[in-house]
């Protein structure tokens, strides 16, 4: 009998080609025919998954997505059972930081595919992003849970330096890719900001000690 094709086995495997392919080249030069080559099937094949470069773009950045969130999910696991709101926050943020060839590539083409929706009509058209304030939220979310610990200060606005600090990390990201700063030097940085807003160190009991 013929082997039983699992669709969505294949459409990972052309995924991971694309980030490979985007990772190297970046995203505005990657063609269909580039992936094909590098997941070792035709370039019918992806053109049957996937129709247009633009479908295949979103569902490569969404693999790419769930790769982060699996990233995050290590880091609080090796963290304790229960990792309190700064060592979760610190998490999110330092796994987007480029420090090592897979989150390289994350910042590199998340921020490919900011500027490249900027000309593209077809990409701006379909965000990947379903609810693009999510990390916003999430962190926002994290501090006010910290200040109502009396984990941090209550006199911050928990949004404003969610905000500052996702844009912080956005641009220290870049700083490394281009080598400006070394992944150590930004940590460094991160940490000092929060350490200015978490006042109060984690206990044992929460999951996790200071970081």
């Amino acid at each position: 009998m013929p082997k039983r094709v699992d669709h969505e086995e294949r459409r990972a495997q052309i995924a991971e080609a694309l980030i490979t392919v985007a990772g190297r080249r970046g995203l505005h030069a990657v063609g269909m025919r580039d992936v094909a080559a590098e997941a070792g099937v035709s370039l019918r094949l992806v053109q049957y998954y996937f129709e247009t470069k633009e479908k295949l773009v979103f569902y490569g950045l969404r693999h790419l997505t769930d790769r982060f969130t699996a990233r995050v999910g290590t880091r609080l696991a090796a963290a304790g059972p229960a990792p309190g709101p700064r060592t979760t926050v610190e998490a999110l943020l330092s796994a987007s930081l480029p420090t090592d060839e897979e989150s390289r590539t994350f910042h590199l083409l998340y921020s490919s595919y900011a500027i490249l929706s900027v000309t593209d009509g077809a990409l701006a058209a379909q965000p990947f992003i379903d609810n693009p304030d999510a990390a916003e939220n999430a962190l926002t979310g994290l501090l006010e849970q910290a200040q109502e610990s009396g984990l941090a200060d209550p006199d911050a606005d928990a949004r404003t330096e969610a905000i500052s600090l996702l844009a912080m990390a956005a641009t220290m990201g870049t700083s490394i890719l281009v080598g400006q700063r070394s992944p150590e030097s930004a940590l460094a940085v991160l940490r000092h900001h929060l350490d200015r807003i978490f006042t109060t160190a984690e206990t044992s009991e929460s999951g996790a000690g200071p970081t």
